[in-house]
């Protein structure tokens, strides 16, 4: 988490300024940004920033709410708390249904603030992973030439090569060299581990829809 940052994202100046104090006092980075219009303007590429956002709710401009379900359609957004001194529930729950992993109220428990941030930065690392893995198997599957793909699915319902080879209309040998291949490509070492890499990429996109 040696690159993780915290992203404040606040109209106050104070507020700023005091969680940056904060976050300083335990070795975290701060970059702050006055509003989401400003985080907007520059050149930041949010799918590859590492840490946390810490989101007010109220600020001129593009309000933190409508900023949050900006985020959600761009995959490896860092994880968001919102923070704010007109907390309510309606609001809180609208905040946690859109993405935010919190919803804290100011003036705000330093502690509370810096668990949230370091839970945050967990929740950061644990997608990111998750992401990582997830490219690999689609880049390993794009390798895969239209033949090799029909055979890997057809493998993956279960169809014996026998089966396969008549409704593809090739041969039996052929089949078998096409699955040698998927198999390396997709660097798997067993027919169960091809079946786990199709079946979570497969949850993930249907999660995604």
């Amino acid at each position: 988490m040696d690159e993780c940052k915290v992203y404040v994202i606040d109209d106050s100046a104070e507020v700023r300024q005091a969680i940056k104090l904060l976050m300083s006092s335990v070795g975290l980075e701060v970059i702050e940004f006055e509003s989401a219009d400003h985080f907007l303007q520059t050149d930041l590429d949010i799918a590859k920033l590492e840490g946390c956002i810490l989101l007010d709710v109220r600020m001129p401009g593009m309000s933190g709410l409508a900023f949050l379900e900006y985020l959600q359609d761009i995959k490896c957004a860092p994880p968001v708390i919102m923070i704010s001194g007109h907390g309510d529930i309606p609001m809180a729950v609208r905040a946690v249904q859109d993405g935010a992993i919190n919803f804290i109220e100011k003036p705000f428990n330093e502690q509370v603030l810096l668990d949230n941030v370091h839970r945050a930065f967990k929740v950061d690392s644990i997608q990111r992973g998750k992401n990582i893995k997830i490219q690999a198997i689609k880049t390993r599957l794009d390798s895969l030439t239209s033949r090799e793909k029909e055979v890997l699915y057809a493998v993956t319902k279960g169809q014996r090569n026998k089966v396969i080879a008549i409704d593809l209309n090739i041969s039996q040998s052929t089949v078998e060299a096409h699955r040698a291949r998927v198999m390396e490509k997709m660097e798997a070492k067993s027919l169960s581990q091809l079946m786990r890499m199709i079946i979570y990429i497969e949850t993930v996109d249907e999660n995604t829809e």
